[in-house]
């Protein structure tokens, strides 16, 4: 029988070890909760890493996935297909894009501008050839491809995979000056979270893309937006540029785009940079496929007529607000913007792992990351009574 350890077991046994999750084996999913084989519900307070912002199995996507799968699936782009171009025109509309680069997953959108914004250097900025260079932040999250973890200061991440893709320059996050200080003839580009997810909901202090957004206007440095996390509504706005009222050259977006469906990711360009692409020089086989197209033009849909991102910024206000209310020794720092939240621990506490477990003991799911941060980020779908309950738990595990 498939009891949930048996599973755990053959996973352990035959899969490659390179996820330490926690031990609950999650069979079903509706709005903001989760099920186990075992039949227990969760608040599910990860949200797939907010690839279901719009809660798990949302009838409207699924209908639309349903409706194109039993249509036409895939072309390549090698043919032309009928959902693409409606795409196209509603991100546009959405997002005041000038072109658009569809792809899979989060680390093809990243790869995809790092290759765009380079030959964009060479061709358009007159950088000599080979010696581009990509301004990044420290404790950056972007992915998992060779070049995205050669710019990685996560040990874990870039430790024993070397050799490594040169052309990047590491600053502080948060820190202007230095970011001016780095910026030379040859920088294209710089590449950045509004808010930095893995390294523990990281929120900037205020001006600070204000003042990045000047740089790189006055040294013709392209701004990267890297909104896979914080983009579609998460932290209570589209895009989460939008706090700042700044806009970047390049965006790029994935995960909740398909609300968590299926891989779909883009790059979004308000300048030249992907007008350099010609022909033969990018691409992949299931980036722009029908079936991927109708699902994003649903989940995008789905977002903004349903209150969405409104509903984010309240409950996030909301939640914020209780998670600043509990009275716990061991709470370090309370932080968030929208519903991006995180709980940082005193060193003494131990570790947030065995807080994530308690939490799990008392229907909630949530992730620790970097040893002593839980984040928080249910469905934008959540309610008040969700959240007060949440709370509740929080509370119970932490004091």
């Amino acid at each position: 029988m498939n009891t949930s350890s048996n599973l755990i077991a053959t996973e352990q046994r035959l899969g490659a070890n390179n996820y330490k999750p926690l031990d609950v084996v999650l069979t079903r999913g509706e709005g903001v909760h989760v099920w186990d084989t075992d039949g227990m519900r969760y608040l599910d307070c990860l949200s797939a890493y907010s690839a279901v912002n719009q809660g798990h199995c949302h009838p409207r996507i699924l209908a639309a996935m349903v409706e194109q799968a039993g249509r036409l699936t895939l072309t390549s782009r090698a043919f032309r297909n009928d959902q693409l171009a409606y795409l196209y025109e509603e991100l546009a509309a959405l997002t005041g894009s000038h072109k658009i680069l569809p792809m899979n997953s989060g680390a093809e959108a990243v790869e995809t501008a790092i290759k765009a914004v380079r030959k964009w250097g060479y061709e358009v900025k007159g950088v000599p050839e080979g010696q581009a260079e990509i301004i990044v932040c420290a404790n950056n999250f972007h992915g998992r491809t060779l070049s995205i973890i050669s710019f990685s200061t996560d040990p874990d991440a870039r430790a024993g995979f070397g050799p490594y893709t040169p052309g990047f320059r590491t600053v502080p996050f948060g820190d202007a000056e230095a970011l001016a200080a780095a910026i030379n003839a040859n920088t294209v580009a710089v590449l950045i979270e509004p808010i930095q997810g893995e390294a523990g909901v990281i929120i900037p202090p205020a001006g600070y893309f204000t003042r990045v957004r000047e740089l790189c206007t006055a040294n013709n440095v392209t701004l990267i937006l890297d909104e896979i996390q914080t983009g579609l509504g998460r932290t209570g706005r589209l895009l989460a540029e939008e706090h700042e009222g700044i806009e970047a050259d390049v965006t790029l977006i994935g995960k909740a785009l398909s609300g968590g469906f299926y891989p779909v990711s883009a790059v979004l360009s308000n300048s030249e940079v992907l007008g350099v692409l010609k022909p033969g020089q990018h691409g992949s086989t299931f980036g722009g496929n029908p079936l991927a197209c109708a699902v994003a033009r649903a989940a995008l849909k789905v977002l903004v007529e349903e209150g969405m991102i409104e509903n984010a910024e309240k409950m996030g206000d909301y939640f914020l607000e209780g998670l600043s209310s509990i009275r716990s020794n061991i709470v370090k720092d309370v932080r968030g913007r929208g519903l991006m939240l995180a709980v940082e621990l005193e060193p003494e506490a131990g570790g947030a792992r065995q807080y994530c477990y308690a939490l799990k003991d008392l229907g909630l799911l949530a992730k620790d990351t970097h040893d002593h941060t839980i984040r928080f980020a249910p469905p934008l779908v959540i309610t008040r009574d969700q959240v007060d309950w949440a709370v509740e738990q929080i509370e119970k595990a932490l004091t």
